[in-house]
């Protein structure tokens, strides 16, 4: 499967304007990565992968479009699989990427 092209582009036009904002396609999906650190993609399994502060992931995955993001068998804190597509509401969709990007912020540079 294919990352959504149509929230890919939503995700760019949230994202216009973000200091140190870098795409690549990287998981199979469409990475939007500020100052080097992942803050949301377009996953390649649909939806979108957000990073967030791993101490709120119990209370974001209380919301029942969100899971935890499971690579090589193994549920990661800190990583969500949010279940969105392109016909969610810009205000649910800016909320996640909002979410992303408050933890990508947060985070030293990668030189």
């Amino acid at each position: 499967m294919s990352y959504d092209l149509v929230l890919a582009d939503r995700l760019r036009d949230h994202l216009q304007g973000v200091r140190g904002l870098t795409e690549r396609k990287m998981f199979g999906g469409l990475a939007f990565l500020v100052n080097g650190h992942l803050a949301v993609s377009a996953s390649g399994r649909g939806g979108l992968l957000v990073r967030v502060d791993p101490g709120r992931t119990d209370e974001l995955v209380a919301d029942p479009v969100a899971e935890r993001f499971v690579m090589r068998g193994r549920a990661m804190d800190g990583w969500l699989r949010v279940d969105v597509d392109e016909t969610v509401s810009d205000v649910v969709l800016e909320h996640w990427v909002d979410l992303g990007l408050a933890w990508a912020r947060s985070l030293p540079p990668k030189t």
